[in-house]
C-alpha cells in the first residue's frame, strides 16, 4: 500500500513496488532457476489448506459493520469515523491501518514531526518517507501513533509501508540502518503493548528480526494489482508472482505464520474477485479481493465477503 492516504481524495496506500520486486529478481542469476523453485513452492502450498483467519480491509468511512461481521479480522483506517470500542461486540477483532515507513500531512502527528526525519518523499501518494534511523523515532511512533490508538480501543495494528525505505536508501548499509531502525520501531511497539496484535504488510528483509512478533504477513497483488498512477487494474507478470511465492512460502514453512494476500479487481466485477479469491487460497494463502480505494467491501475465504457476479 504504497504512500500515505489522502482521504479527502479516497486515495489510501497499497504496496506493490514493481521495482522493489525486480531488484530482488535481479538477484537471481537464472529466471529459469527462480521459476523452477517458485513451481516448486506453488506445489508446497497448495498441499496445505489455507491457515489463518479471514481478514478484511475497509479503509472508507463509516465501515458497514454488519457487512464485516463475516471476518475475523478487518482493518480500517482509524481516521475514518469509526470507533471500536462502539463494535466491540461485534464478531471481528478491529484493527488499525497504520504506516510506518510513510506519512501524510494530513495526519495529527504530522507537524510535530522534526523535519529531517523526513529525507524523502512519494511523489505518487504525496508522502514524507521518515528516516528510521532517526534516533527518537521509536519512541515517538509508539507515544503519537500507537498510545492514541490504543486509548480509543484498537489492539491491533496493520503495519504498512515497511519497505519504503528503499526510496532513500541505495546502498547495502544505508539499507541496513534503515532495517535496523524498523526493528526498533516494532520492538518499541511490543515492549509497549505486549498484548498488541501485528500484521505486517511485506517487510520481507526484517523478517528474520521479528516475525516472532507478528500474527500474520501480507503483500499484495498475487494475481491482481491496482496501478494507481494510471488508475488501473493489472494483471501480475509471472516473474513477480514467483518471487511473491516464494516468499510466501517462507513466511508459512519457516516463521509458521498466516500469509495474507490482498488483491485487486474492479468493484462491479464478482466474477475477477471471486476467481482471485479462489485462485489465491489454492495457492495456500489467505484471500482478500478488493477495489483499489479498498472503499469497498471484498471478497475473502468462502463465505466471507461480497462475491457479486
Amino acid at each position: 500500500m504504497t504512500g500515505e492516504p489522502d482521504l479527502s481524495e479516497h486515495d489510501h496506500d497499497r504496496r506493490f513496488s514493481l521495482r522493489a520486486l525486480l531488484r530482488h529478481v535481479s538477484r537471481f542469476a537464472r529466471m529459469a532457476a527462480l521459476g523452477a523453485l517458485a513451481s516448486v513452492a506453488h506445489a508446497q502450498s497448495a498441499a496445505h489448506a489455507p491457515a489463518g483467519p479471514s481478514v478484511a480491509l475497509y479503509y472508507g468511512t463509516n465501515p458497514p459493520v454488519e457487512e464485516l461481521a463475516a471476518f475475523d479480522i478487518v482493518v480500517v483506517d482509524p481516521d475514518a469515523h469509526f470507533d471500536p470500542r462502539a463494535h466491540a461486540s461485534a464478531h471481528p477483532a478491529w484493527f488499525a491501518y497504520v504506516s510506518v515507513g510513510e506519512v501524510n500531512p494530513h495526519r495529527a502527528y504530522y507537524h510535530a514531526m522534526p523535519r529531517q526525519w523526513l529525507p524523502g518523499v512519494n511523489e505518487a501518494w504525496a508522502s514524507h518517507v521518515i528516516d528510521q534511523t532517526a534516533a527518537q523515532w521509536p519512541a515517538f511512533f509508539v507515544d503519537k501513533v500507537i498510545a492514541p490508538l490504543w486509548k480509543k480501543g484498537y489492539r491491533g495494528f496493520f503495519l504498512d509501508t515497511l519497505d519504503s525505505y528503499h526510496l532513500i536508501a541505495k546502498t547495502d548499509a544505508t539499507r541496513a540502518a534503515q532495517e535496523a531502525g524498523l526493528v526498533r520501531v516494532i520492538r518499541a511497539i511490543k515492549k509497549r503493548y505486549p498484548d498488541a496484535k501485528l500484521i505486517f504488510n511485506r517487510g520481507f528483509e526484517i523478517l528474520p528480526q521479528v516475525h516472532d512478533l507478528a500474527c500474520m504477513v501480507a503483500f499484495e497483488s498475487l494475481y491482481r494489482g491496482w496501478d494507481a498512477g494510471k488508475q488501473r487494474y493489472t494483471e501480475v507478470p509471472q516473474a513477480d508472482r514467483d518471487w511473491l511465492l516464494m516468499q510466501a512460502a517462507t513466511i508459512r514453512d519457516q516463521y509458521r505464520l498466516p500469509v495474507l494476500s490482498i488483491d485487486y479487481c474492479p468493484p462491479a466485477d464478482g466474477a475477477c474477485a471471486a476467481a482471485t479469491a479462489a485462485r489465491i487460497t489454492e495457492a495456500g494463502f489467505v484471500p482478500y479481493v478488493t477495489d483499489g480505494g479498498l472503499a469497498t467491501v471484498g471478497v475473502g475465504a468462502a463465505g466471507t465477503g461480497n462475491a457479486r457476479p
